[in-house]
């Protein structure tokens, strides 16, 4: 039956198509990335009116930030296939690249006299530090090192000192701070940090473990610091602008402070315009308004990182960021077809791993419903056409997975994430015309994110109770029905590999070295023999893929932590995931995006839609 697609279409990710040249020439693979649309740049009078276009092109420009005198911008571009820093004169004309690192480098700051540029840079270990490039030789010097990272470098008004945020020393804490439970999503404490421009002097300034601080600007005499402040516990719901924050400042001297606005709304990015007078940006969840403490507020439109000059006069801001995208690919060079969604990010789940059959032709994925709280399983065309609901039965369907052959599809189908604690859920099995679809379990707990077998005769699948002596992995026989338990831990995603040896799986093992380490990637026999774990870094592994040969792993890590301070990211509440490969026994593991957004539920493209032309 055909349908209608509805807005809600696949959230807001983007399955991007990476090349895999550390590989082989031909492997491709697809990965759920959470990114805008557009991002263009845009100049304008202080309070918005009268705005245009800064730089031309379609390219996705963001964090601009003016120079002392205001002839220039500075700004990040993806332009050039990876994070880099541009300049350009305010009249929009003399674009040019200043790094060109495949590192992400990003949050720049020209000095007072425009000799020197202050960046974040991801180039030594893949977290975030601040460098200092000399705009003359255009030779880098690390300025700060550290566990954690270090963001938005704003210099004094006599290019003495830099003023910072960093959430080093404060781990890595999840939701549920302080007392992890572990969980995946993570929140960020931070505070402010001075450090003399040749790198001596580091000190801090704001000292509470349990503040998110970040964005400090400095009072055109030098005397103040500006910057906004916020609960830990509410960073998470900042991503969604569902949090309360306060502009605060700091007399340099005597420490005193003055809390300038305050109260419900997300409020962040102050900046002095004026030696009594700030002005600062807040977010609902699809617009964004430019806000003064000596002024009214502007009408809210789709805005965001603005960025004033000193003088107060001008406003240089990202257009299009608060849209969202969704692409797939069919073709194996890389073309996108584009869906576009503007319902906002609750419907993460519902673009969550998509399952492209064997040959290519097929895309299934997990659709919300009328019924907020249910997902159907969807199939169309990869040519874009023939959309068609296959499944629904007033469930969540979740977890999709074709059998070798492309002739069936299992999933589980039940209640998942918060529901899991008091819904059931089985296993699945359909054919991939949407027919004959049956449960092969029949558990009283919750089985699901089954993995087929190569000989499609056995199924692997989650299962999960209230009771910790059931949990784990268990495997069915499709054909008589019968499960046996395969593991007794919190473990799930399990995934069988194409040689049929290994059974890959993401286990809940907090590790006592690493305090916010809570999940890594494993590996068993199909017989329950040897159990090896793959990761064991600091920061949460999972979402993980095999590679079609069962020779390689992709998988999703948040062991770099943040690059910029998470209440700025916005609709993306795991802005820390990134992309990573091993070998199959865990060896020669390697990051393969380095970037601001979120990606996860990584996987290698089907052989038969590379060998397509």
């Amino acid at each position: 039956m055909r349908f209608a697609m509805t807005s809600t279409f696949l959230s807001l990710s983007s399955i991007m198509l990476v090349s895999m040249t550390p590989l082989d020439a031909q492997d491709r693979i697809y990965v759920d990335q959470y990114r805008p649309l557009r991002s263009e740049l845009m100049i304008a009078d202080s309070d918005g009116s009268n705005p245009r276009k800064l730089v031309p092109g379609g390219e996705i420009d963001y964090n601009p930030s003016f120079s002392l005198d205001g002839q220039w911008v500075v700004f990040t571009s993806d332009r050039s296939g990876s994070a880099d820093i541009f300049r350009t004169r305010v009249d929009g004309t003399g674009v040019e690249r200043l790094t060109s690192s495949p590192a992400y480098d990003d949050q720049a700051a020209l000095s007072p006299d425009n000799r020197s540029l202050a960046f974040v840079s991801s180039r030594k270990d893949g977290s975030t530090d601040i460098y200092i490039m000399d705009l003359e030789n255009r030779q880098v010097r690390n300025l700060t090192s550290s566990p954690g990272g270090d963001f938005r470098p704003s210099w004094s008004p006599d290019g003495q000192t830099i003023a910072f945020s960093s959430d080093r020393g404060t781990g890595f804490p999840h939701q549920d701070y302080p007392e992890p439970a572990g969980r995946w999503e993570h929140v960020q404490a931070a505070n402010v940090y001075l450090i003399e421009s040749d790198g001596t002097g580091l000190r801090q300034l704001t000292t509470d473990p349990n503040m998110m601080v970040g964005s400090p600007k400095w009072s055109a005499d030098g005397k103040r610091l500006v910057f906004y402040e916020m609960p830990v516990l509410d960073t998470f719901q900042a991503h969604y602008a569902g949090s309360a924050s306060s502009i605060v400042s700091i007399d340099l001297e005597t420490g005193d402070r003055t809390v300038h606005a305050a109260g419900p709304g997300l409020k962040v990015l102050p900046q002095f315009i004026a030696p009594q007078h700030i002005a600062y940006y807040s977010r609902t969840r699809d617009s964004g308004t430019l806000n003064f403490t000596n002024a009214k507020a502007s009408e809210p439109r789709d805005l965001s990182n603005p960025s004033w000059s000193f003088d107060g006069t001008k406003v240089v801001y990202q257009a299009g960021q608060l849209e969202t995208m969704h692409h797939y690919s069919n073709t194996p060079d890389g073309e996108l077809l584009g869906i576009v969604d503007d319902s906002g990010f609750e419907l993460k789940y519902a673009s969550g791993w998509p399952a492209l059959s064997p040959d290519g032709r097929t895309l299934a994925v997990s659709e919300r419903t009328p019924s907020a709280d249910r997902m159907a399983l969807v199939m169309w065309d990869t040519d874009g056409t023939n959309p068609r609901r296959v499944y629904t039965d007033d469930v969540t369907v979740m977890g999709l997975e074709w059998s070798r052959d492309g002739e069936w599809l299992t999933f589980g189908a039940g209640g998942f994430f918060q529901q899991r604690t008091s819904a059931p859920a089985q296993i699945m099995i359909m054919r991939s015309d949407g027919s004959d679809a049956r449960a092969v379990t029949t558990e009283s707990g919750n089985a699901g994110f089954p993995s087929w077998s190569p000989d499609g005769t056995q199924i692997v699948y989650r299962y999960w109770t209230n009771n910790e002596l059931s949990e784990g992995l268990r495997i069915v026989d499709v054909a008589t029905g019968e499960s046996r338990v395969l593991t007794r831990e919190y473990d799930t995603l399990p995934l069988w590999s194409p040689k049929g040896d290994q059974i890959m799986f993401t286990r809940y093992a907090p590790d006592e070295r690493y305090p916010y380490d809570e999940f890594d990637i494993w590996s068993i026999r199909p017989d329950g023999t040897g159990l090896k774990r793959l990761t064991d870094a600091e920061g949460n592994d999972a979402h993980s893929s095999w590679s079609p040969d069962g020779e390689y792993i992709l998988w999703s890590s948040s062991r770099f932590g943040y690059k910029d301070e998470s209440p700025l990211t916005i609709n993306q509440p795991q802005p820390y995931a990134e992309l990573f490969i091993m070998n199959a026994d865990g060896s020669n593991q390697r990051p393969l995006t380095d970037n601001q957004y979120e990606e996860g539920t990584p996987a290698f493209l089907p052989e038969a839609l590379l060998m397509r032309k």
